[in-house]
């Protein structure tokens, strides 16, 4: 691949939106200090300024309490949580959910942590413990501060595994939900439906999912269907009808024919068998929403994809590889300017949803492993954080920017042409095949030539691979302890920054020729790093 780049041109000027918002597992999670202390470090490696995360009306945070038909409200934990928050400088991307058990119409609940999934048993009651909240936050941190907050009413309606009542019971819930928290300050900024995932099928047509009508174990090869988002349209289409307010749209786009755990088996009722849509899924989800949105005269609201991965499965060991971090990129890349975020799920193992995690490296949707190791893929979001915002130059393979003192910063990857789909799950603890898929691919030259540049310009090319900076290779020297040391993690730690560097300098007319080898799943950051 031979790119000619004129380091003077101005470039387009573009949002980081991947670091618009991360996710976390739960609220109460965030009490902990190893959580606080993962988070302040992921803010100021990877830039994040929102983070979403279940949980925040889970009896645990002891917000709500019914007594004999009083209400009151106990903010202790909230405030402990969100004061941290702004302290470290992340804002929250608060999600309203799951229900406290006084309030809760029913027993089910979802996760080894038991979040009460279903309906409210009194809407009048749910809409004033909203209201209180709101009106608390204000109190607490001004109206202008929590202004710049989002609002996200449940999460994953769609799934009975979230939501136990109907389409128009979650619509019903959006309606009394956002005129009670504009009824407090009408520039709170408020939407849903955080529906899951994309589906090519009929199955969500209904008032609840229909299993007679997945269509996905039918074909061999996924991509011959035509994907859509789920409740989007009905959802656009009766807020307008209701004439409700609805400041962004939001939906978790994972490339998978299933939207969560237990759902890539054979049940009887129809099947997902766990495979992944094609590489470039997320992008076509996006412009599909995009249209969507024209099309039903909301052109121009904001999109927040407020979960997403390569998989939606906390025990795929290849979240722990080279490959989920080129994925993260590629994905980033081929999506600028399409959406407001793309969030991704989640920045810690210190995620208890199928309870705690059974060994530092078992494939956690983390950025970070429970002791604070960087992932590969914590490493592709500290190489984007660092980025311009001006866009020079876009290919398959790279970007080139320009930073706002006119420095060039730049990245190379290599998602190689073999694998045509979103990175297979590698179900725990199947390392093995995660290191299969991290050995798929050819490599690839590149040659660049940069002209424009003052001479004697200093440049560094930092290289991510298999031997640097992945931190799951000195892991398996060290016999793949489930249990890992003191001395152990400090290794790793350390082995995670060791990249392989290499220095260049453009010759006396102002022009630098790099030429990259690329193997596969390999990620390169270049830097102008002064004359």
């Amino acid at each position: 691949m031979k790119y000619e780049l004129n380091t003077t041109e101005p470039g387009t000027v573009f949002s980081h939106f991947w670091s618009t918002c991360v996710g976390a597992g739960r609220a109460f999670e965030g009490l902990r200090t190893e959580w606080q202390q993962q988070l302040e470090m992921t803010v100021a490696d990877c830039g994040f300024r929102y983070i979403r995360f279940h949980g925040l009306l889970c009896d645990e945070m002891s917000l709500f309490h019914y007594d004999n038909g009083t209400v009151s409200y106990n903010y202790a934990y909230i405030d402990m949580l969100f004061d941290r928050l702004l302290q470290i400088g992340i804002r929250p991307f608060v999600e309203f959910g799951f229900m406290p058990r006084d309030l809760a119409s029913g027993e089910a609940t979802q996760f080894w942590w038991k979040g009460n999934i279903t309906p409210p048993m009194d809407y009048t009651i749910w809409a004033d413990m909203l209201a209180a909240l709101a009106a608390h936050w204000i109190g607490r941190y001004g109206v202008e501060e929590v202004s710049s907050w989002y609002f996200e009413i449940w999460n994953e309606p769609n799934l009975r595994a979230f939501w136990t009542g109907t389409k128009s019971e979650y619509f019903h819930l959006y309606e009394v939900s956002v005129k009670a928290l504009k009824s407090v300050c009408s520039s709170l900024r408020v939407g849903g439906p955080a529906t899951s995932n994309f589906v090519p099928d009929d199955r969500f047509e209904g008032e609840t999912e229909d299993y007679s009508k997945h269509r996905t174990h039918l074909v061999e090869d996924l991509q011959t269907l035509k994907w859509r988002g789920v409740w989007l349209q009905d959802f656009l289409e009766f807020c307008r009808n209701r004439k409700l307010p609805l400041d962004f749209i939001s939906a978790h786009p994972y490339p998978t024919d299933f939207a969560l755990d237990g759902q890539q088996t054979e049940n009887g009722k129809g099947c997902m068998k766990g495979r992944s849509r094609h590489s470039g899924s997320v992008k076509d989800d996006i412009l599909w929403i995009r249209q969507l949105l024209t099309g039903c005269g909301y052109p121009g609201l904001e999109i927040h994809l407020t979960e997403w991965s390569s998989s939606p499965t906390s025990r795929d060991c290849s979240h722990d590889y080279l490959p989920a971090a080129v994925y993260i990129v590629k994905s980033c890349i081929d999506c600028i300017g399409l959406t407001d975020s793309l969030s991704y799920w989640v920045f810690t193992d210190i995620f208890e949803e199928a309870g705690p995690g059974p060994e530092a490296f078992h494939g956690g949707f983390g950025l970070l492993t429970m002791q604070g190791i960087k992932k590969p893929s914590y490493l592709a979001y500290h190489f984007l954080n660092r980025l311009g915002h001006k866009l020079l130059q876009r290919s398959d393979y790279h970007a080139i920017t320009k930073d706002a003192s006119g420095k060039l910063t730049g990245i190379f990857y290599n998602y190689p042409l073999e694998m045509t789909s979103a990175v297979p799950i590698a179900g725990y603890p199947n390392h093995t095949a995660a290191e299969i898929i991290q050995s798929t691919g050819s490599a690839v030259s590149i040659h660049l030539n940069l002209t424009g540049l003052c001479p004697d310009t200093h440049f560094s090319l930092e290289t991510l691979d298999v031997t640097h900076g992945n931190a799951t290779t000195l892991w398996k020297e060290f016999g793949c302890p489930k249990n890992l040391t003191r001395e152990q993690c400090c290794q790793l730690s350390a082995f995670t920054g060791k990249l392989k560097t290499q220095t260049f300098v453009s010759d006396h007319t102002g022009s630098l020729q790099l030429h990259l080898v690329l193997e596969p799943w390999n990620i390169v950051f270049l830097s102008e790093t002064g004359c």
